[in-house]
Order: structure tokens, then sequence, then C-alpha cells
């Protein structure tokens, strides 16, 4: 399949976030990061723009009962980057997770400056 964006991880909170997940939670999250590489129009059950944030989403991953977020945003229009993830045991995003994801964020707009 042909990638129509581009994805990369700002530092190593995602893989460090990925290496404590089980075989596979990784597969089923790589599954995720690829179709929102190769997808034209991203589904919202994968990719969903968190409200009063600026441009902030969350990559979903869904495996049974159990759900994972990635947070990630774009840059340049095509480039998808990967900050923290975690996972999700209530109903609302933890407002400390979103904090975090916000301060990475705005590092990662400072240092390509």
């Amino acid at each position: 399949m042909e990638k129509i964006r581009e994805i990369i991880a700002y530092k190593n909170y995602f893989e460090d976030f990925l290496r404590k997940q089980p075989k596979k939670v990784q597969d089923k999250i790589f599954k995720i990061l690829e179709a929102i590489e190769t997808l034209e129009r991203i589904p919202t059950t994968y990719l969903k723009l968190i409200a009063e944030t600026d441009g902030l989403y969350e990559a979903r991953i869904q495996l049974g009962s159990d759900i994972w977020r990635v947070f990630c945003f774009f840059d340049k229009g095509k480039l998808v980057i990967l900050l923290n993830g975690f996972q999700k045991k209530s109903q609302k995003t933890p407002k400390g997770e979103i904090e975090k994801a916000k301060k990475l964020m705005k590092a990662y707009y400072e240092s390509t400056k």
C-alpha cells in the first residue's frame, strides 16, 4: 500500500510506551498506524481530534475490552508526529496525559524552529 503520510516519533516517548505493551497490543498499534499512513480518510475510530487542544489527536487502539491511546499531531500537513501513549482505564482521557502531550507538542515545535 502506498503511504499518504509519514509517521515519526518525537524523542523516545512512543517507543518507551510501545516496549511495555504485550506483542498482541504492539501488533494492533502498528495496524492502526499503518491505516493512518495509508488511508486517504482516517476513520474517527482510529484517529480523533481532542477538543480544546491546538491540533492534538489521539490514535485509538482497542483489543477486546482494553483501550490504549497514543497522542499525535500533524506537522506540515502530511507528517504525523507520535507523542506519549497510555492504557485507558476510565471513560475520559486523563487531563494529565493530555497536558503531557501538549507540552511535548510545544517542545517539538520549539525544536524545529
